[in-house]
This record gives structure tokens, C-alpha cells and sequence, in this order.
């Protein structure tokens, strides 16, 4: 497998790396995080003008007609310096399950404005009774008229407070569909909550909300297993850009922190703390190649393997990325006035979605068996 990066790729990740440098250092995601939304609209959008919103999305629905590699060489600039924006809430999970599970027709309707930066869209499918099962739902959709009537719970619903539409998961008589809801109608309740690392999600009640069918009914619970990899992958991009600046910061303070007179990072067992993130670091990187380049393999098994590895992967060495970079800065480490807690927060929220480290142990061991 080639992974040297094509010029477009290149010019992706420039153009990324100099936008979060200039427009969305970490002070700007500190400040964000107590405002209303949590990230800057405005923001967002100049993303759909730079073509990010649509680089994994098809040209004919107004995409560049990139790949999940394309979107994780983003992401992964991002997680550098914790870019708030609902990139992965909106663009994989609302986009890539519309573009997995509707007709080519809806597709158009709600992707093209998508692309454009005009509406942001969240998946609704986790449920209290879930776990990481997208298809183990209580919510149902009945036959209303010319559409569906959606009752139900979701919750921690990425986007959701947010979001113009909901792309909802709901059983019916022919089995589990999904159904596109506005997010802003009668008989759908948002309420916004905090999540751990800083951001916003929301739960969400539905009771008799009108809602439409995306695609063919019953058809939804391969589709939501996909989706839910690529989310699982795009954690993985994200969670690597954390662990290079999480280490690169460390390398940082060991140089500058003196102890006994001398920079602490003449200490030889320090020295083997940061040897040791590097060496995670770069792992995770491998692993999060992988499952970004398989994560839309024609066979499921290679694509459950690739994600589940690069998973475990994130929660293992990259916790002890960023475990160890919060010990090595000492009491600073663990104060809200420290960058290194933000990026430790972050990063303790991707090890949990879209599967925890036992769940994609488990779903690897199956795989290989």
C-alpha cells in the first residue's frame, strides 16, 4: 500500500495546517466552549467555502469526490489545536449516513447544502439501552398520512443542539430505518448538554414528530454500522492530531521546566517518557491510516478490523500519550489554566465513542476468529 500523499492531499493538509494556526488556536476553542453553540457559525461555514464540508462527499451532489483519507488528514490538523466546529458530527455522521442510506434524489436535496456550509445535520441513534448496538432501539416510526410519525429518546446526540435536520434511526414493521426530521418542528424536544471535553451534544424526545424516509425501509442497520466506522475512523485522525501536539508540548516543557538549576528534559528517565510517546504516536498513526484507507472496503470484515485496531489503539497508546504529558507537567498539568487538560479531555471523549477499547477488542477478536 502507497501512503505518500498525492498533491491534492498535500495541498489539503497545508491549507489545513495554516488555517487552525492562524483562524483556531486552542485559546479560540477555550473561549468557545461557554458560548451558546460552542463553536463559531461563521467558522463553519467559510469550511464549506474552503470545500472541506463536501471533500468526502461525491461531486454529484456538490462534493470535491474525496475519500475518508481525504477527511482524516483534516481531521487530524484539527484535533492540533481542538477545532470546536460539528465537522465530525455534520459531515460524517449526518452526511455519510444520508449518502449511504438515502435515493440519489435526497441525496441532492440535503448534501448539496451540506457541501455548502448552509445546514448542519446530526445522526440521532444512541439510546440508554444501546451501548454501541445502532441497531438495539426502542424508538419507533409509524405510517402518518403521506410520512412517518417518529416517537422516542436519543440520546447524546453529537450536533444535535445545533443541527436544521436529524437523520433518526427508528424501527418499523419491516425493521430498523432511518428517517430525516427537522430538528425545529412540532413534537421534537432538543435539549442542549455539556459534554466532558468542552463541546455540546443534546438528548432528544420525539413524540409523533413527522419525519421522512430516507431510502428503503428496513434497510438501515448495515448502513448505520458503516457510518458509525467511519465516525470510529475520523475519532482515530482526530485523536492523532492530539497526541503530536500533546507531545510536541511536552518535548516543549521539558526543555523550558528547570529543576536542581537544569532543564528538567536533561533528566535521561524523562527522556525515555518522551521516547516512549513518540513511539505511540507513531503507531496510532499507522493504525489510523489503515482504518481511514479501509473503512470503505467492499469486504465489511477488512473494514471492522482496521477500525477496530485503530480504536484500541487510540485508547491505549494514545492514552498513555496523553496521560503521561499531563504527569509531565506536573501540577500545572491537571489545572484548567493548562492547555495539556484540554487536550487530555478531548481525547478521553474519542477513546468512548463510537465503541470503547473492550467493544472494539471484542468486535477484532470476533473478526479474527
Amino acid at each position: 500500500m502507497d501512503l505518500s500523499l498525492s498533491e491534492d492531499q498535500k495541498m489539503i493538509k497545508e491549507t489545513a495546517a495554516s488555517f487552525v494556526k492562524k483562524e483556531s488556536p486552542v485559546e479560540r476553542m477555550r473561549k468557545l466552549r461557554d458560548s451558546e453553540l460552542g463553536f463559531d457559525l461563521a467558522v463553519y461555514r467559510q469550511m464549506g467555502e474552503l470545500g472541506w464540508l463536501g471533500l468526502p462527499l461525491p461531486e454529484s451532489v456538490g462534493g470535491f469526490g474525496g475519500t475518508m483519507v481525504d477527511a482524516a488528514i483534516l481531521l487530524e490538523e484539527f484535533g492540533k489545536t481542538l477545532v470546536p466546529e460539528p465537522y465530525v458530527a455534520s459531515v460524517i455522521l449526518g452526511g455519510m449516513s444520508v449518502l449511504h442510506g438515502a435515493t440519489e434524489a435526497q441525496q441532492k436535496a440535503i448534501l448539496e447544502p451540506l457541501a455548502e456550509g448552509e445546514s448542519l445535520l446530526a445522526l440521532a441513534w444512541a439510546e440508554k439501552d444501546s451501548r454501541y448496538d445502532p441497531t438495539a432501539i426502542a424508538t419507533t416510526a409509524e405510517r402518518s398520512g403521506d410520512g412517518w410519525a417518529i416517537s422516542g429518546e436519543k440520546t447524546w446526540v453529537l450536533g444535535g443542539h445545533c443541527a436544521d435536520h436529524l437523520i433518526v434511526s427508528a424501527k418499523t414493521s419491516a425493521g430498523v430505518s432511518l428517517f430525516r426530521v427537522a430538528a425545529r418542528e412540532s413534537g421534537v424536544d432538543v435539549l442542549t448538554v455539556q459534554t466532558m471535553d468542552g463541546r455540546k451534544a443534546a438528548r432528544v424526545s420525539l413524540s409523533s414528530a413527522q419525519g421522512e424516509l430516507l431510502g428503503e425501509d428496513g434497510a438501515a442497520g448495515p448502513v448505520l454500522e458503516h457510518v458509525l466506522d467511519k465516525g470510529a475512523a475520523a475519532a482515530c485522525a482526530e485523536g492523532l492530531g492530539i497526541a503530536q501536539s500533546v507531545l510536541w508540548m511536552t518535548v516543549e516543557y521539558l526543555k523550558t521546566r528547570k529543576q536542581f538549576g537544569v532543564p528538567i528534559g536533561v533528566f535521561q528517565a524523562l527522556q525515555h517518557r518522551a521516547v516512549d510517546m513518540f513511539v505511540q504516536t507513531e503507531l496510532m498513526k499507522g493504525t489510523s491510516i489503515l482504518a481511514s484507507a479501509k473503512v470503505d472496503d467492499a469486504e465489511p470484515a477488512e473494514r471492522k478490523r482496521a477500525v477496530s485496531a485503530a480504536k484500541a489503539k487510540l485508547s491505549t497508546g494514545g492514552f498513555f500519550v496523553v496521560a503521561q504529558g499531563t504527569q509531565l507537567h506536573g501540577g500545572i498539568g491537571v489545572t484548567d489554566e493548562a492547555d495539556i487538560g484540554l487536550f487530555f479531555k478531548r481525547h478521553h471523549a474519542l477513546m468512548t465513542l463510537f465503541g470503547d477499547v473492550d467493544h472494539h477488542v471484542r468486535r477484532y477478536a470476533a473478526g479474527a476468529a
